[in-house]
């Protein structure tokens, strides 16, 4: 975790660069290093990491990093967009464009001419969406909706996404031919599972960021909730961790977390659980559970699992709507 963020100051991440963050664990350390690579290059990159890594975060290093660090960087979620607030936001557009366009606006691509555009949810885009991204990265050129004279940009996109792309490529979701144009440099930004020895000074880091942010005197945590922090598996990652420690923080009237100040969710495997443990089932050869309900279950872990545990996602996969899923994971409604 970069230091700065023990200052606990408001918006760190706009200062960041490659040499605030250091990392005793392997994948991470090897993704530091490739990016480090990659910040000295002008070559496209394609984040792949979880929900909740740091994928912005490590984008914007990269940038701070690069010979364009004095430009702008400028971020946009691909994710659920209309084709017409696509065009627009991406590539803006000319005033009476549409409805309630009083004015011409500029899209990303034209703010981020000369620094670096970060594309987030990149495997979100529609298809018409993706050519049009493919039309621009490969020439350097666009139109503004509506508009008739054509555009152009000096711009290094970065790409992200949480979906294991590989797999997705294989269902012609996404465009091989983008793929190739945005992959220059693949990064693979590691779960904070795969980051055990990072987690008590990422856990520190957050400790005193938080107290700073509250204006309370933590000096960290008891045994007991360290034990209860470094047993878990942070489905969540960083945002996870972040979000835990800052509630702990505020319930603490002490100088020390105790362990029922860390709220732990159990994830999705662990509502699956405990709803198949309520409802037991005939069990097959070795124990196996064979019920139809346990099927289902697994069948949605996998799902789940497939998309980074991303629920919104995961029921458009399964063609249900969000409160069926809910209702199938044993999540009682709010």
């Amino acid at each position: 975790m970069p230091e700065r963020w023990l200052e606990g100051e408001r918006h760190p991440e706009w200062r960041y660069t490659l040499d605030d963050f250091q990392s005793d664990d392997e994948p991470m350390a090897a993704c530091l290093g490739l990016a480090r690579i990659a910040a000295r290059t002008g070559l496209p990159i394609l984040i792949l990491g979880e929900t909740g890594t740091g994928k912005t975060m490590l984008a914007r290093a990269i940038h701070n990093s690069s010979s364009r660090a004095k430009r702008p960087f400028i971020a946009f979620n691909s994710a659920a967009l209309s084709e017409t607030l696509l065009d627009s936001q991406l590539f803006g557009h000319e005033k009476g464009a549409f409805t309630g366009a009083i004015r011409r606006v500029k899209g990303k691509f034209e703010l981020a001419d000369g620094g670096t555009l970060f594309l987030d949810e990149i495997a979100d885009m529609t298809p018409q969406g993706q050519a049009k991204i493919l039309r621009a990265v490969e020439y350097g050129e666009f139109e503004r909706l509506g508009g008739e004279q054509l555009l152009d940009a000096d711009v290094r996109l970065i790409s992200a996404t949480h979906l294991p792309l590989n797999r997705y490529l294989e269902t012609d979701h996404f465009r091989k031919d983008l793929f190739y144009r945005i992959s220059g440099i693949t990064l693979r930004l590691p779960s904070l599972r795969q980051r055990p020895n990072d987690l008590r000074g990422l856990t520190a880091a957050a400790i005193a960021a938080a107290s700073a942010a509250q204006r309370k005197t933590i000096v960290g945590l008891s045994r007991a909730a360290a034990d209860r922090l470094l047993s878990y598996d942070w489905p969540g990652n960083l945002r996870e961790l972040n979000r835990v420690i800052h509630t702990a923080v505020a319930i603490t009237e002490e100088e020390v977390i105790a362990p029922e100040a860390i709220l732990l969710e159990r994830g999705v495997e662990g509502v699956a659980e405990r709803t198949m443990l309520q409802s037991p089932a005939p069990a097959g050869p070795g124990g196996a559970d064979l019920s139809l309900r346990a099927a289902e279950l697994r069948h949605i872990r996998a799902v789940m699992e497939q998309v980074s545990g991303n629920k919104r996602q995961a029921a458009r996969m399964l063609g249900l709507s969000r409160s069926t899923l809910d209702r199938k994971l044993g999540v009682r409604p709010a």
